[in-house]
Formats: C-alpha cells, sequence, structure tokens
C-alpha cells in the first residue's frame, strides 16, 4: 500500500537486519514493493532439517511479507549424491511448513547450457583455462592463509587451446578427474576462494534429471550465482559461511552480461544435543543407529514431524531464535518448549497406563461398567468432554503404588487413599502376589459417594492418579524417545574418536502392551494429544493403525533434562561446597528466569549515547541508550569498560523486562555479555543495524 500523503510504502515491520536491508531498498528506489525476489535452494542429497526449516522460512517469509515472490530451486550440481526420493521429499516438507513457491519447481540442471555458455565467455576473455593437474595436486599447491599458492603449469594456454580442451571435457574425450576448468583470478589472493576455484570437473556419472547428456559438472561457487541472476533474485540469503565466496560469485558475474543479485549472509542454526550436517545424518542412517531419516530422534522435518511436532510451533521457535550475524548454539529446549506451549492449548487429554498393574475395587458391583464424564481440554472450553468407562478392574501405573512409600509419597500405597482421575476416592487393603513375588493386583475399596474425586465427608485427599478401565482398555504399543545425543556437542571429540560415542543409550524405550481408553484406539495417525500426568504423544504417522496402535512420545510435560542436569551438577557441589558470603541485596523486581520465561524475551540492538559511573559505587555504570526510544540502564560492568569506550558503541540487551532498581537507580533493561575468568566482554553488533532492530 501507498500513502498519498508523501508517496511512500508501507512496509512490513523491520523485525531484523535482512528486512531492514530490504525496507532500504524499497524506500532508496532501488526496488518497488512487490519486486523483491527471493530462493530456496537446497541440495537434493538429503532430507531438509530444522537449519534448513530457518533458512525456507526466511526466504518464503520475506517473499511473503514484501509481496514478492520465491523460487525453490535444487542445487543438483552433484549427481553422485542426489536422487529424486529427495526432490520429493523437499517439496512435501516445504509444503507442509506452509510456503507455496512461485511457478514450477526450478533445478540448477536447468541451465547447465547457459553456464556452459557463460563459461565459455570467460575463456575467451582469458579469465578461465583448463588445468590438467590432479585433485590432490591443485589442493597442495593452493597454499595457506600465510603462504600464497603456486600457478599451475597450464595456466597460461592460450584461449583457442582452451576452448578446444573444454569443448572436448563437454564431449567425453577425458576420464574423471583428468582435467578441471578453473577461474584465473590471483593464486596471492588473501582470500584463498579467489586462488583459481575450479569451476567444472568431469564426472561420467548419469545424472537424476539429464541422464547421461553431461559428463561435466559446474561447481558450487561457479553454478550458485548464475542460477540467483537466472532468475532473477533480488535479495540472495545465505548462510555465514558463504560470506567470504561474495566476492568470488560478484566476480563470476561482473564480466558477464547478467543481472547481479545482492547476496546477505544470517547465521546458521545450531542446536545443542544435535547435529545438523547431512554428512553425518547420512552416516546414522546408512549404519543403523536410526531406523531412517524420519526417525522421530531425528532433527530433520520428517523426523520432527513423525515425532508430533507442528509446523506452528516450529515457526514460534524460529521466531525466538531470531536472525542474526553472528554464530551461536540455540537451546533445543527452546524448540521442546515452543512445541509444548501450543500443545498444552490444543491438545485433547486422554489417560493411558504406560507401565500397567491390575487394580480391584472390591466393594464395587461385579459386572457393572458405568461411564464417567471427563474434560477433554482444560485449556479450551470449547473442546467439550467425553465419555470413559470405569467398573471393578482397573490399570493403574506400576509407580503410582508403592508398597513401602518415601516420604512425602502422595499416591497409592497400604492403608493409604488417592483419588483416581474423574472417578472416585480409593483405599488400598491388600496386594496379590505371583508365585514369583511380583504384584498381581492391588485390592482396593472405594468411596461410593465420591464420585467425581470429591469425599463424601468432604476431607482433603493430596494424590491424584491415571487409570484405565480393564475390560474397554486398548492395547498399544508406546515409544518413549528422547534426545539422540547425550552431550551437548556431540561433535565435540578427543582426536581419534567419533561423534558416535556421544550416542544417548536411552534415546529410545518401546513399551508393549501398554492399557489405553477406548478413545484413543480410534484416532487417525498424526494426532496429538496428551497422556494426563505423562507427557505430550503423536500417533504414528506411519505404522499406526486403529489394530495395532502406536504413540510415539512428542515431549514431556516439563523440561526433565533440566532437572537432570541439576542433579548431575548437585553431587559435585556437595563435595566442593563454596565459602559463604554475606548475602547481597538482591535488585527489585529481578529474579532467576526458566527455559519458558527465556523463550519471552525480546533481544533488540541499542546504541549507546551516554555512559557515566552511579555515585557510589565501584562496579555500576549508568548507561542512556536509544532502543525504541531512550530508555536508562544500570550494569554492573564499570571494572571492564570506561564511559568513554561505551558511547557510540551498538549492543544486544533484553528490552522487554520490568524496570528494577539498582543502588537507587532505575534501571530498564540487561546488556548481554560474556565473561571468562577476570575478562567480561558486551555483545556488540557489527555493520548498520539500527537501534530498536530485533536480534536473536
Amino acid at each position: 500500500m501507498v500513502t498519498e500523503a508523501n508517496s511512500v510504502p508501507e512496509l512490513p515491520e523491520a523485525t531484523d537486519f535482512i528486512r531492514e536491508i530490504v525496507n532500504h531498498d524499497i524506500r532508496s528506489g532501488k526496488y518497488k514493493l512487490g519486486d523483491i525476489r527471493t530462493r530456496f535452494p537446497p541440495e537434493p542429497n538429503g532430507y531438509l532439517h530444522i537449519g534448513h526449516a530457518k533458512a525456507l522460512s526466511i526466504d518464503f517469509s520475506i517473499a511473503r511479507e514484501y509481496g514478492g515472490k520465491c523460487t525453490l530451486r535444487m542445487d543438483d550440481t552433484n549427481p553422485v549424491k542426489e536422487d529424486t526420493e529427495y526432490v520429493d521429499a523437499i517439496m512435501e516438507d516445504v509444503h507442509w511448513l506452509g510456503f507455496e513457491w512461485e511457478g514450477d519447481i526450478r533445478y540448477a540442471s536447468d541451465y547447465f547450457e547457459k553456464m556452459y555458455e557463460y563459461a565459455l565467455i570467460l575463456i575467451n576473455k582469458g579469465l578461465a583455462y583448463v588445468d590438467e593437474q590432479s585433485a590432490e595436486q591443485i589442493r597442495e599447491t593452493r597454499g595457506t592463509l600465510t603462504e600464497p599458492g603456486k600457478e599451475s603449469p597450464w595456466r597460461n594456454r592460450s584461449v583457442e587451446e582452451n576452448l578446444d580442451l573444454f569443448k572436448r571435457m563437454r564431449a567425453g574425450e577425458f576420464p574423471d578427474g583428468s582435467k578441471v576448468l578453473r577461474a584465473k583470478i590471483d593464486m596471492a589472493s588473501p582470500n584463498l576462494n579467489f586462488r583459481d576455484p575450479v569451476m567444472y570437473r568431469i564426472a561420467h556419472v548419469p545424472h537424476h534429471r539429464t541422464g547421461n547428456k553431461w559428463c561435466i559438472y559446474p561447481m558450487y561457487d561457479w553454478a550458485h550465482g548464475l542460477e540467483d541472476s537466472i532468475e532473477g533474485v533480488t535479495h540472495s540469503l545465505c548462510s555465514l559461511e558463504f560470506e567470504n565466496h561474495r566476492p568470488l560469485y560478484d566476480w563470476f558475474l561482473v564480466p558477464l552480461p547478467v543481472h547481479r543479485p545482492q547476496q546477505i549472509e544470517f547465521s546458521r542454526l545450531n542446536l545443542n544435543y544435535t547435529v545438523m550436517s547431512k554428512r553425518l545424518l547420512r552416516r546414522l542412517v546408512q549404519e543403523n543407529y536410526v531406523s531412517g531419516w524420519d526417525d522421530p530422534r531425528m532433527p530433520t522435518l520428517r523426523g520432527l514431524r513423525r515425532r508430533g511436532y507442528t509446523p506452528t510451533a516450529i515457526h514460534a521457535f524460529l521466531k525466538k531464535a531470531g536472525v542474526t550475524k553472528y554464530n551461536g548454539i540455540t537451546d533445543i529446549a527452546l524448540l521442546e518448549s515452543s512445541l509444548r506451549d501450543e500443545l498444552n492449548q490444543t491438545a485433547p487429554r486422554y489417560m493411558a497406563v504406560l507401565n500397567p498393574v491390575k487394580l480391584v475395587i472390591t466393594n464395587y458391583p461385579d459386572g457393572v461398567v458405568e461411564w464417567l464424564d471427563a474434560v477433554n481440554n482444560p485449556e479450551d472450553p470449547a473442546a467439550g468432554s467425553r465419555k470413559i468407562p470405569f467398573s471393578r478392574e482397573i490399570f493403574i501405573d506400576q509407580d503410582d503404588f508403592r508398597e513401602e512409600p518415601p516420604p512425602k509419597y502422595f499416591r497409592l500405597a497400604p492403608g493409604k487413599e488417592v483419588r483416581l482421575r474423574w472417578a472416585y476416592i480409593i483405599t488400598c487393603t491388600d496386594v496379590v502376589r505371583n508365585p514369583d513375588g511380583s504384584i498381581a493386583e492391588i485390592r482396593c475399596t472405594y468411596d461410593e459417594g465420591s464420585r467425581g474425586g470429591n469425599p463424601s465427608d468432604g476431607h482433603k485427599v493430596k494424590g491424584t492418579i491415571h487409570w484405565v478401565e480393564a475390560s474397554n482398555a486398548v492395547d498399544a504399543e508406546v515409544r518413549l524417545y528422547d534426545r539422540l545425543f547425550n552431550k551437548e556437542a556431540p561433535e565435540d571429540v578427543p582426536e581419534g574418536e567419533d561423534f558416535i560415542v556421544n550416542l544417548n543409550p536411552d534415546s529410545l524405550h518401546v513399551l508393549k502392551h501398554c492399557k489405553c481408553e477406548p478413545a484413543l484406539g480410534g484416532l487417525p495417525p498424526e494426532t496429538r494429544v496428551q497422556f494426563e500426568r505423562v507427557g505430550y504423544f503423536c500417533t504414528d504417522r506411519v505404522e499406526h493403525s486403529a489394530a495395532s496402535p502406536v504413540f510415539n512420545r512428542t515431549v514431556g510435560l516439563k523440561d526433565s533434562w533440566a532437572r537432570i542436569e541439576q542433579k548431575t551438577a548437585a553431587p559435585a557441589a556437595e563435595k566442593a561446597p563454596a565459602e559463604k558470603k554475606p548475602a547481597e541485596k538482591a535488585p527489585a523486581n529481578v529474579a532467576l528466569i526458566g527455559i519458558d520465561d527465556f523463550a519471552k524475551l525480546q533481544l533488540k540492538v541499542a546504541k549507546v549515547l551516554e555512559a557515566e559511573p552511579v555515585p557510589g559505587t565501584d562496579k555500576l555504570l549508568k548507561l542512556q541508550v536509544e532502543c525504541d526510544g531512550k530508555r536508562q540502564i544500570v550494569a554492573g560492568i564499570a571494572k571492564f569498560y570506561t564511559p568513554e569506550q561505551l558511547i557510540g558503541r551498538s549492543i544486544i540487551i533484553v528490552a522487554n523486562l520490568k524496570p528494577a532498581e539498582l543502588c537507587g537507580v532505575t534501571s530498564c533493561g540487561m546488556l548481554l555479555a560474556a565473561k571468562q575468568k577476570k575478562e567480561l566482554r558486551l555483545l556488540t553488533v557489527d555493520g548498520d543495524i539500527a537501534p530498536g532492530a530485533t536480534v536473536g
């Protein structure tokens, strides 16, 4: 939309530095609203993972927000690893996330002929030559960061000879590895990518689309910029590892009669307890550490979908993670929290007993089944209620009974009472054992007047447990999935060791003959539910059926890994107790936060306008910053920074905290910093990023 007053387009909010650039390009007249073209260019050599979801979300969302178009292009320049299976999976995953590409799907192979013609132009201009060195020789003569490379003996061939050899390479006259086409740039360049990069290699391998038409294939650096140019891409959005390649892309395009896209790099998504390399993911599949690319423990979109993740939860997570120019590690707990928040609102509740033991209510009429009312979702009144059966014999979970209960155990024990969810109050009277000593059944009596869970005499009952009526129970297989790795950085291993050693041996437990209430048996595949008191589960999209129900644990009701890490750290703390210090007065309105609260924090860029010490202290500085208006922030950084060092710098702050009082001075926000031993560094921002811009 354009306002009549000044004809300035009403642009989307610039929530990150990429959108700031796009807005600037439109305001400057470089492009019009609606002209923006982006692309999502995956290589069809594996399945998309959560890292790709960040990239494709940026590509498609920006095109959508600015009324532009985004193409889906398969970067199929390496026929050795590519397959139509991956092409089909990529298209399905993009659609699953809710995006639609412009026109037909594109392929790099669509442009092989055009790329070949452009290569001939470079040869004719003396900017490319045919080299006969082996790949190993080229690698050895490339040089290092401190030493220049060595020129190829064939670097100064004539244009005519290079044209002849390149045409014969295409004709299939030479074996694999015998010749390559290289750009003729600068073997002494400080940017190693400029040291005569390879543009084409010979590979007598059938291509999944072109068959045996080609036996020379373009290298990615040569193909990348040309593909974007041919498609009219305005903003070529790439991850940070391609930043050093950008000058090379520009170098390739300058001598050609082509459009020149603007490349912008952003940080890729990295998660702890996860590997993102397709090479490593392929190993997990090929060596049978997982059941396939869609194994629910995999970070692939197929795996996440089978686990029970939703597109909306993934989008919510990506929004929280943000778009930045610096690499970092995102806590996988943030992804789990995003899903948990959604399912808490949307998932219907059911009861399922994973480790069943029979319970007999001895004073309940034999042969009678009554139907009780149960609320489907207390977070959603519109979800209504359902009927669940109840009778003399039910199943409860083994963990909900202890013959010798520990202190503060509020579940069932001999002589103790509990509330059956939606049903009655029961009291344990006896335990019947099998010949091997295991429990055959638990015997109880019930309070007939306590239907709905309220004791007839009004006394308080602390414990509530879930259950399933025996005669109508549905048998199901339940798969308890957990994180695939038990180390935050799985690839961080000593020299000579393999990342495989960090696989979590408890990442999957399969439970047979779990007991479910009857409504669970009729659910279709990919239905997400909450098993009350247990967690969120999803009917398996591949193997679930009414005859053989299969449920995958999607995520727990709480972050169990946080508790595990706390317990792991506790013994160390007990062995070496810290010396007690006098308690310091805590700032007002300041508290420790958990992962669910952390996900709500707004991280924004702020520019320091003024800085001065807080009177009467030796640690605090008072900063006046620009971030959606002026605000004051107090920070304990006086021992690490002088006021002069801070003025004019762009820093990152937590912008949506409640005001706090520090030594009588109000602080409206918090700085982000990292401290190691005696050194502290503020998190700063490079480049032209406006104050108030949101970051991850």
